[in-house]
Order: structure tokens, then C-alpha cells, then sequence
């Protein structure tokens, strides 16, 4: 059972970045496949980002690609999402997703590849 919770987002300006983090519960983080999503109003929830748990390998949505990173100290239990260069177009909540922690490395990029959840946190970027 891994329990995650996301902080980090809040409102910021055209071009700003944030950080967000996602903390998770649990003696086996390290093996868990994590990923970011994101759900505009009225929009279907998307993949952000995705790591794995062994080799650290990134995927990245091409609406993100250069601008977001991806990262995780398993020491810590968090994952990290590094977000510059945001647009009004990111505003979203954003979520942290792990998968059942049994499967070797892979980048998940769809939400049911992914087993727990985190609560969302929100994130609004102004023009």
C-alpha cells in the first residue's frame, strides 16, 4: 500500500516555474513506476511525465517536452516535477500516480497502468 501527497502548486505568472512534489508512504518506493498527470477543466486527465523505479528512464507529453522534468529521490520517497517556462495552457490539477510496485521498468502513460493516487494539487498559470 503506498499512500502519495502532492504540493507545490499554486498560482503563478506566464513564463514562472514551479516545483512540485509528491511524497510518498511506504518501506518499497523504490519500486514503484511513478508518474504526473494533469486535468484541465472540462478536459480528460493527461500524462505529464513518467520515471521508472530502477534505471530513472523520463518520458515527457511532447506539450512539455524542454519545459517540465521529472525526477525522484527514492532516499526521500518523493518524486519531483520541475515546471518553467509555464503557459496559461498548464493550468491544471496535478496528480502523482504509482503503479503496483510489481513490474520491472516501465514508463507508464496511461492513468489505469497506475494503481495509487495522490489527492491533486492545482496549479494556475496567468497570462
Amino acid at each position: 500500500q503506498v499512500q502519495l501527497v502532492e504540493s507545490g502548486g499554486g498560482l503563478v505568472q506566464a513564463g514562472g516555474s514551479l516545483r512540485l512534489s509528491c511524497a510518498a508512504s511506504g518501506r518499497t518506493f523504490s519500486r514503484y513506476n511513478m508518474g504526473w498527470f494533469r486535468q484541465a477543466p472540462g478536459k480528460e486527465r493527461e500524462v505529464v511525465a513518467a520515471v521508472t523505479w530502477s534505471d530513472l528512464s523520463t518520458y515527457y507529453a511532447d506539450s512539455v517536452k524542454g519545459r517540465f522534468t521529472i525526477s525522484r529521490d527514492n532516499a526521500k520517497n518523493t518524486v519531483y516535477l520541475q515546471m518553467n517556462s509555464l503557459k496559461p495552457e498548464d493550468t491544471a490539477v496535478y496528480s502523482c500516480a504509482a503503479d503496483s510496485g510489481r513490474n520491472g521498468a516501465r514508463l507508464y502513460t496511461r492513468d489505469s497502468s497506475y494503481v495509487y493516487w495522490g489527492q491533486g494539487t492545482q496549479v494556475t498559470v496567468s497570462s
